[in-house]
This record gives C-alpha cells, structure tokens and sequence, in this order.
C-alpha cells in the first residue's frame, strides 16, 4: 500500500522548491518565447505590445488584489490544521475559502468587465486597449478560485501540483497566443488592436484550463483514493467547529500583508502604463508614443524580469525555512541560509545586469529581429536586475522573520518615487521613455536599501566586502571581457552578428562558472547546500582547487 500510495502522497519540502523552480524557469523561457512570436509579427510589433500590455497590466492589478495573498494564506492555515491532524479543519477552511474567494472573483470579473471602457480611454489614453480588457475580465474569476486550491495544495504538502498547473497554464498561453492571434489576423486582415485583444483571449483561455486541470486533479485524487481502498486521515484532534465568519477573518488577516507587496509591484507596473504614453504624447504622435511604451513594457520588462525566475527558489525556500529555524530557537541556520542565499542571488543578478548592458543591442536584434529597437531603454533598465533579485530574496527573509510589512513599505516609497521620477522625466523629450527606466531603476535601489537595513539590523548575516563584492566583481569582469573579446573577434572576422552574440553568451556563462570556481567563493559548506553539493566539492578536491 505504501508504494501504491506514491502518487499522491505528501511530498519532501525541497522537491516541492525544486519544482517549484523548473517551473518558473519554464514559465519564464515560455512567456519570452510567445513575446518574440507577438514582437516580431508583422502588424502587431511595439504598437501591439503597447496595448497588450497597458491593459494586462490593469488586469494584473485587479488581480492581485483580489486574489495574490490567497495561496500563501490557506496554505498556511492548513498546513497548520494539518500539522495538528485536524483534517476536518483544514477541509473547511478550503471550502470556506473557496466560496469566498469565487464571490471576491466575480466582483473583479464585473469591474474590469464594466469599466474597460473608462479605464482604456480616460486612465490610460490607449483606446484601443479596450478589448484587452474585455477580453481578460473572465480570467479575474477563475483565477481567484484557482488560487484557493493552490493553496491548499502546498498547505497539504504537493506544490508540484500547484507547479504543474502554473506550467500548463503557460504552455496553453504560448500555444493558445500565437493559435488565436493568426485567426484574429486572418479575420480582420491584422488588425493590431484586434489581435492584442485575442492575445489577451488567449491568457483567459489557458487559465480556464489551467483551473481545469486543478478540479481534475483533486477529483482524480479522490477517485484514486476510493479505487485504492485508502482511508481518510486520522482525526487526531477534538474538530471545533469555526463560524464562515472567523474564518474570513482569519484568511484576510493572513494574506493582506502577504499581498502588500505584490499589490504594489503591480501598482509600479501600473505607474508606467499610467504615464509613459500621456507623458510622450507631449512631443511625439499617439502613435509613437504608443510605440516608445511597447518596447519598454514588451520587450524590455520581459528581458529583465527574466533573472527572477532563476531566483525565486531562494526567496520561496527561505519563509518557512527561517520561520522554522525560529521555532527551534536555532538563529545560527537561519542566518547562515540567509546569507548564502544573498551570495547566490548577487551571483546570478550581477552577471545578468552586466552582460545584459554590454549586449542590450545584440540581444535585441538576436530577439526581435523585426522590431529591434529600444537597445539604450534595456541598458537603463539591466541596472535594475541585481538590485530586483536582491529584494526578492531579502523579501523572502524579511516574511521568515516576521517583518512582513517591510517590503510594503520599501516599496511603497520606491513606488512613489518613481511616479515623481515619470511625471517629470518622462514629459522631457531629453528622457522620455527612458525617463521611465530610470524611475524603475531608482525604485528598486530605494526598496532595496531599506530592505537591507532592516534585514541587517535584525538578523547576524555575514556579509564579508571581499566575498560579497570584490570576487563576484572580479568573476563578472572576467565573464564581460571574454565574452566581449571573443564577440569583436568572430564579428572582425565576419560571423553574422546573431551568430557571434549566441557564441559569446556561451563563453560567457563557460568562464562566468569557471572564475566562480578559482576564485573559490564558496566555501565548502556552502558547496555542501547545493543540489549533489558533496559529488561537486569531492571532484574540485581531486582536480586541486579546494584542499
């Protein structure tokens, strides 16, 4: 029975993480391919994204309030009923949860539903945006009753449920996209606004059958569970009965701090969208305005937002991993995976900044071949990733130790900044667009600092110049001017540019791992917390580097 079991039972913490985060890679890779698709096809291009995006962006906003916080608050109350053997407490805080969260949904569905006339020609001066809106309202519902169930699955210990999903719903979105898109164009010989409405169709689309795939799961599981004779859990505790009402209360009180931030990254996003088109209106043509704010929310936000998806183990590790260590009183691991994480992060965010800078042109034409402007924007914005990733992660540290309206406010004065930065910047044809790139840059130095401090202040985190900074630095240097000497060369010797640009990446990756591992920034326990962390350290023993 115990074999027979395997499929649904409960798995390991770090299998769930690990998913978690091939998932997101996934996701991310999947949403940069269909971006390309929609960039570099012709009729749709910058003006396109500029209002696929500026009503995604007003969907996403809706979204998150009504629905952000959700999955981390019921998993954690029913972890918590779980953790106590009180299945039946858990099983009504999901169906509590769900039902309330079906009716928070609904309401979103009807404003987005009913205001997409006011929002597109009054909020955001795209008018053409309306149909997006329309066309996305639908998904506010299923969204938020999805995120009820993926709740209670990572409560109940199978995020790669939760993980599949997310995939699935990405991969229906790439497919879906580009399936919709190339009807819509055929129809009304490629109208631009009509096919940025059926690229939004298409992300209401996958979403309904992401949830689908949600309700089949939990059916299945049931069905699987009868086939196999397997008996429910054991009620080990006394059930006490808790009103709707309580637990409404307990839910909201749960997620709304876990909400803050996200609400607010979404209200950043929402600044540009705001400003950026009303802004450039001052000296360029609705049109081209229109255009200046595709490349920065199409292809620019896509880029480098990218590096995120490579951190987020970290950030999403370290909540219950700190908030456990507090528990046992063990300060000395929290703070040791704290800093490790830090050091990782600064790994991966310090490279993507730089080789991003350097080949923000290259990249751009490798990418979008057809719409290959925007290469001073992406500079601008690359400075941005190091200090985003950091934040996540110092985020996910900040929630661990109980800090949880930190980020909120970090980012609150970050955001707040930034709509002075736009409304200044933006209007002066000397900044323009990359006004807003900038208000994004000084957003995230603002969030980060503060972050930082607090984190400091309250946890003992080794952060040694030397190993934090100078090394990652040097190992950087080292990536930039191989990958820059080897692109000069084969571009010299009159290797297409795309061809040139994949093979410096390459190198650039190659030497990037390779100083990491000279400059010994790691040391061996630290090697020891990596995935096959012994196998690596014994093979670096043998070939001499670590004694």
């Amino acid at each position: 029975m115990e074999k027979t079991n395997k499929k649904f039972k409960s798995e390991g913490f770090m299998q769930g993480v690990i998913a978690l985060m091939f998932s997101q890679v996934l996701i991310k890779i999947l949403g940069l391919v269909y971006k390309m698709y929609l960039t570099n096809r012709p009729g749709f291009g910058d003006e396109g994204n500029a209002i696929y995006s500026a009503g995604y962006y007003i969907y996403a906003l809706l979204l998150t309030i009504s629905s952000v916080g959700v999955p981390n608050a019921i998993s954690k109350l029913v972890s918590e009923r779980v953790a106590l053997d009180d299945y039946k407490g858990a099983n009504r805080i999901f169906r509590v949860g769900f039902c309330t969260f079906a009716v928070v949904g609904l309401v979103g569905t009807i404003i987005l539903l009913l205001g997409a006339h006011y929002i597109a020609n009054v909020m955001i001066q795209i008018p053409e945006a309306e149909m997006t809106l329309v066309a996305l309202s639908p998904s506010i519902f299923f969204v938020a009753i999805a995120s009820v169930i993926r709740g209670y699955f990572n409560g109940t210990q199978k995020m790669s449920a939760t993980a599949k999903s997310q995939t699935l719903e990405q991969v229906f979105k790439s497919l879906l996209t580009i399936i919709v898109v190339e009807i819509v164009a055929i129809f009304t010989k490629t109208n631009t606004a009509a096919m940025a409405a059926g690229a939004n169709l298409a992300t209401t689309l996958s979403v309904i059958l992401s949830f689908a795939y949600l309700i089949s799961y939990l059916r299945r599981q049931k069905k699987y569970r009868e086939k196999m004779n397997i008996p429910p859990p054991v009620q080990k505790v006394k059930y006490k009965r808790e009103s709707i009402k309580t637990i409404v209360k307990r839910i909201i009180y749960v997620s709304i701090p876990m909400s803050l931030s996200a609400i607010l990254s979404s209200i950043n996003r929402n600044v540009d969208s705001m400003t950026v088109v009303r802004g450039l209106k001052n000296f360029l043509t609705e049109a081209d305005a229109k255009i200046q704010y595709g490349i920065l929310s199409g292809k620019v936000d896509t880029l480098t937002t990218l590096p995120l998806s490579f951190n987020v183990a970290f950030a999403t590790a370290l909540v219950p991993a700190i908030a456990a260590a507090r528990a046992k009183n063990d300060m000395d691991s929290a703070n040791k995976r704290v800093s490790f994480s830090l050091l990782v992060t600064i790994l991966i965010g310090l490279p993507c900044t730089v080789g991003m800078y350097i080949f923000a042109e290259q990249i751009l034409h490798l990418l979008f071949p057809a719409q290959t402007a925007g290469t001073v924007v992406l500079q601008i914005s690359a400075i941005a990733i190091i200090f985003s990733v950091l934040i996540q992660t110092i985020n996910g540290a900040l929630q661990g130790i109980g800090k949880v309206m930190v980020p909120a406010i970090a980012l609150g004065i970050g955001v707040v900044a930034k709509l002075i930065l736009n409304l200044t910047l933006v209007p002066n044809e000397n900044f323009g667009v990359n006004g807003a790139a900038i208000g994004n840059v000084v957003c995230n130095v603002i969030a980060f600092i503060i972050g930082f401090i607090v984190l400091k202040k309250n946890m003992k985190i080794d952060t040694k110049f030397s190993k934090f900074v100078l090394k990652p630095v040097i190992a950087t240097a080292i990536m930039s001017i191989c990958s820059l000497g080897v692109y000069t060369v084969l571009v010299g010797a009159k290797l297409a540019m795309n061809k040139a640009t994949i093979i410096a990446l390459v190198v650039a990756v190659i030497t990037y791992a390779v100083a990491i591992i000279v400059l010994k920034i790691f040391t061996k326990e630290e090697i020891y917390m990596i995935p096959f962390g012994q196998k690596i350290y014994s093979v670096l023993e043998k070939i001499g580097i670590y004694k």
